[in-house]
């Protein structure tokens, strides 16, 4: 249970593992009593709408090609009108929560399903329905072979149970979780901003150190390359065809370990990787790599997506691995550090080709003509050992912002669980809430929203957004 706040009088049991006790007054109904089917078609002159686990019902945009890998039909005369207020839902991606009370009036797949509301508010089912609480019971109801392709059984969902407060309390739980959600908001956005600057402070001291040293008082000399500027005068800017060649070394059997390659962290293995990936079914035919080798991403080099790989494993064939030739002098952490600087990314977004700009390619014959800053080796490491020191500062504010960001999306995730669920009573906290009708830009100040310090874990009594998380929110 969330600490924090107080518990209503009188609980009862739910029935439901792991939702436990709820409140003794909430009316315990069934999805078939509260949601009504309803199918209307034949209106292909509204706006076409996706079902999705983040946000629940979209405006499905259709002019970004990029964002429409579903296959939309030129007739959409069989697909289900959502009007604003309806309930929606992913059939498919049920057991991941892509379901949602519409806001908007539109068009969705016929493989949907589309329901009236009734007893429940709106926004109350739509808080209630998407939290943690309920999408379990929705895997349950759903069937198939293998993760990935259940789907929705309606006559199991129909017997979902769900758990309504009186309307007054909807109401009520209703405005403590949109004016939570502000708050949460703005403290992620207040940490992201952190981020961006620790970023570039941190980009900032490896631009200079790898492009212009550590002696401030060094002689310059034009580089002979535009976008580079002027280098230290014992420094040399050679092609990248004297320094490297391509490797095209292919895995018989793909059982190498599996290396990703992003803008974010360079080379490194798939497995660490949190997002879900598409997975092939062999691997035979990718491309091996080696400690020391260079790795770019082709298709978002523009991005910076590259980097030297300290391990041995195996890439897409769609990439281009490049190894360092013998007595190139050029020490790979160093090199990785320069190569995804802004003036080098840049000029790899410039000599990219392609019809779109999300689909730019850099090539090897062109890569390998791009020129390369090479400081004496020892300089080099000189260079990498500064950076390091200089950095670390840095890199831990940012990854302990990062926790932060994570622990407070972890929070508000059970606290919409716990107070659509009744295990906390959150009723006199949203009496001392004030409303706001403004939205979207325009954020109240933080003394603007009073709360109840006994129902407030993410802040202090002044209302600043100071939470210490560890403590305040034990469950995490």
């Amino acid at each position: 249970m969330t600490t924090g706040f107080t518990s209503y009088a009188a609980y009862k049991d739910s029935g439901v593992p792991w939702l436990g006790q709820v409140p003794g007054h909430w009316e315990r109904r069934k999805l078939r009593n509260v949601l009504r089917p309803v199918t209307v078609r034949n209106r292909p002159d509204l706006p076409l709408l996706s079902v999705v686990r983040e946000k629940g019902v979209i405006l499905r945009d259709v002019t970004n090609k990029d964002e429409n890998h579903n296959f939309i039909p030129e007739d959409l005369t069989n697909y289900k009108v959502v009007h604003k207020g309806q309930f929606a839902i992913n059939k498919m991606k049920a057991w991941q929560g892509s379901n949602g009370v519409s806001q908007h009036n539109g068009i969705v797949s016929p493989a949907y399903f589309v329901f009236n509301l009734n007893g429940a508010s709106g926004d109350f089912f739509h808080a209630a329905i998407r939290s943690q609480a309920y999408v379990p019971l929705f895997t349950r109801a759903s069937d198939g072979v293998r993760i990935g392709q259940w789907d929705l059984s309606l006559t199991q969902m129909r017997e979902i149970p769900f758990f309504i407060p009186p309307p007054e309390e909807q109401q009520a739980i209703v405005r403590y979780l949109k004016v939570m959600d502000r708050r949460i908001k703005r403290f992620i956005q207040n940490r992201q901003r952190l981020i961006e600057v620790l970023n570039e402070q941190k980009q900032a001291i490896i631009n200079h150190a790898v492009t212009k040293g550590l002696d401030p008082n060094v002689k310059l000399k034009p580089s002979g390359v535009e976008w580079l500027g002027d280098i230290p005068e014992h420094w040399e800017a050679k092609p990248a065809k004297r320094l490297y060649r391509e490797i095209d070394q292919r895995s018989p059997d793909g059982t190498e370990e599996l290396l990703s390659v992003s803008h974010l962290t360079g080379v490194t293995p798939r497995s660490q990787k949190n997002i879900t990936m598409f997975m092939a079914e062999s691997y035979a035919g990718h491309k091996i790599c080696q400690p020391g080798d260079l790795v770019i991403n082709t298709m978002w080099a523009w991005m910076g997506a590259l980097g030297i790989s300290c391990r041995k494993g195996i890439v897409s064939p769609s990439y281009a691995v490049y190894r360092p030739l013998k007595g190139s002098r050029l020490a790979g952490e160093y090199a990785d550090l320069l190569l995804r600087t802004v003036p080098y990314v840049s000029e790899f977004a410039c000599r990219s080709t392609g019809i779109r700009s999300s689909r730019l390619r850099l090539y090897p014959d062109t890569f390998l003509r791009i020129p390369i800053i090479c400081p004496p080796l020892e300089e080099q490491r000189t260079l990498t050992d500064h950076i390091s020191r200089a950095t670390y500062q840095l890199n831990h504010a940012r990854e302990q912002t990062e926790k932060e960001i994570a622990l407070i999306r972890e929070y508000q995730t059970r606290l919409i669980a716990d107070v659509v669920t009744g295990k906390v009573d959150i009723r006199r906290a949203a009496q001392s809430l004030r409303s706001y009708e403004a939205e979207g830009d325009e954020q109240p100040e933080e003394n603007d929203l009073p709360m109840a310090a006994e129902a407030n874990p993410l802040y202090g009594s002044d209302g600043m957004d100071k939470p210490n998380l560890l403590e305040s929110t034990g469950h995490l």
